[in-house]
């Protein structure tokens, strides 16, 4: 009678089994796949981000490493207590793009006033030259006008969404961290 041993587990093997590992890798998706749609618009399409797009970048600069790094870190089967850390910050990264999101998006609908600089500042006006040419020469990019919208929502409005599905991924990576193995 033939006898089927099982096979050696290794770390590809036990992604389809850890949901913990598949909340990382898909908080990394997601991540990537939204700051790659960014630059998309910003050098393909030519819309320049404004000051507060690029503040909300910066959770993306923060999550999607750290996500990559769970997830290796999971297959390898890190201490519970470093996975958990490490989705309690990408949680808290999402969320706090979230904010930044929902705060532009308050700014682009006028409910409240946006920073100072998204009215361009002036460069140093001692440099030379004409004051005119000076001046012809700034480009402002307003945060207080959505450059782009689909069904209603602008780019600061779908961070939001998108912000809020990461820090449920995450969420749902710690919960299920915290399952019996």
């Amino acid at each position: 009678m033939h006898q089927v041993l099982p096979m050696k587990r290794n770390w590809s093997g036990r992604l389809g089994t850890s949901p913990t590992a598949v909340a990382a890798l898909a908080v990394f998706v997601v991540g990537l796949a939204t700051l790659l749609g960014a630059w998309y618009f910003q050098f393909v399409l030519g819309l320049p981000p404004c000051p507060l797009c690029l503040q909300e970048r910066i959770p993306y600069y923060i999550v999607i490493p750290l996500a990559l790094v769970l997830a290796i870190a999971v297959w390898s089967r890190a201490p519970r207590g470093l996975i958990a850390g490490g989705f309690g910050v990408i949680a808290l990264a999402a969320l706090c793009g979230a904010a930044l999101g929902a705060y532009h998006a308050g700014v682009e609908w006028h409910f409240w006033p946006g920073p100072a600089d998204c009215s361009g500042p002036l460069a140093n006006l001692n440099t030379g030259g004409s004051l005119l040419d000076q001046l012809n020469s700034v480009h402002v990019v307003r945060c207080d006008e959505a450059a782009w919208r689909f069904l209603g929502i602008s780019l600061a409005g779908y961070n939001v969404l998108i912000s809020l599905v990461m820090a449920a991924l995450a969420g749902f990576g710690l919960s299920a961290r915290k399952q019996p193995a």
